[in-house]
Parts: structure tokens; C-alpha cells; sequence
């Protein structure tokens, strides 16, 4: 086995969107990661819809195919 290839394994402070805040471990190479969605108010954990449209994708999709009047 090859010596010194294997990236450094350290703790990373993990920031959420939603304000939720833990520590895990990660090789990023930086002190801190910032998320979209965690596991505090993704709606697989959480029960509740929410979607998360950051390019306006709903929208565009909402009026192409939406209800017609």
C-alpha cells in the first residue's frame, strides 16, 4: 500500500439553510460546508412539502402545463 495518497480526514462545521448547525467528518479541505437541505427540514424526514426552486424551474413548469381558465 501506497504511502501519503489518502486525503486528510478532519471535522467540518455543517451549516444549513435553515439555520441547522452540526459537525461531521469530511477530506473537503475546508473548515466549513454550507447545505441547501439537511436532514432538519428535508421533506423525506420532516413530512411536510417544500419545494426548493432555486432556477424558477416551478414556476416555468406551473405555467407551461398549469391549470387552464
Amino acid at each position: 500500500m501506497k504511502a501519503d495518497i489518502h486525503p486528510s480526514y478532519a471535522e467540518v462545521e455543517v451549516t444549513c439553510s435553515c439555520g441547522n448547525t452540526f459537525t461531521t467528518r469530511s477530506t473537503l479541505g475546508k473548515d466549513q460546508l454550507s447545505l441547501d437541505v439537511c436532514s432538519s427540514c428535508h421533506p423525506f424526514f420532516t413530512g411536510k412539502q417544500k419545494i426548493v426552486d432555486t432556477a424558477g424551474r416551478v414556476d416555468k413548469f406551473r405555467q407551461k402545463y398549469g391549470l387552464k381558465k
